[in-house]
């Protein structure tokens, strides 16, 4: 998945930022724009989620209670 700047939030923004304050194509503009946003949004939760869980450092014993030794 490319996280990168789509060119579909890029016209978005370009849209929302040339429009005239207070008319309706300027509404329809920022909607477009947030949902854009929120669709990139949920894409990068959607990354995060699938990143590996971290190790559990060791509670009892005497190796690798205070110092995280894993590499």
């Amino acid at each position: 998945m490319n996280i990168a700047i789509s060119t579909g939030v890029s016209a978005a923004v370009n849209s929302a930022s040339n429009g005239t304050p207070g008319t309706v194509q300027s509404a329809a503009s920022v909607l477009v724009l947030r949902k854009a946003l929120d669709m990139q949004a949920a894409g990068a939760v959607e990354l995060l989620n699938a990143l590996p869980q971290q190790p559990v450092l060791a509670t009892q014993g005497n190796i690798g209670r205070n110092i995280n030794t894993f590499a």
